[in-house]
């Protein structure tokens, strides 16, 4: 089941992850809220890592600071 998040307007979002090949060779993985579980659903926020919405009501991760 994927991590679900329900925004301020009340749509709810479901966390994903994907890896993706750079032009260098290497491989990124990168995450992404889309309003349909897909394949690649992650249970939980990644660590390091909190949801924040932009002004618009879309949910995105961003990294916590470290003090």
């Amino acid at each position: 089941m994927a991590y679900e998040y329900k925004n301020s307007k009340g749509s709810t979002y479901y966390l994903h992850s994907r890896s993706t090949p750079l032009s260098s060779g290497k491989n990124r993985q990168i995450f992404f809220f889309s309003k349909q579980p897909q394949d690649g659903g992650m249970d939980k926020v990644p660590e390091g890592y909190y949801v924040s919405e932009t002004r618009n009501g879309l949910p995105v991760l961003r990294k916590k600071e470290n003090k």
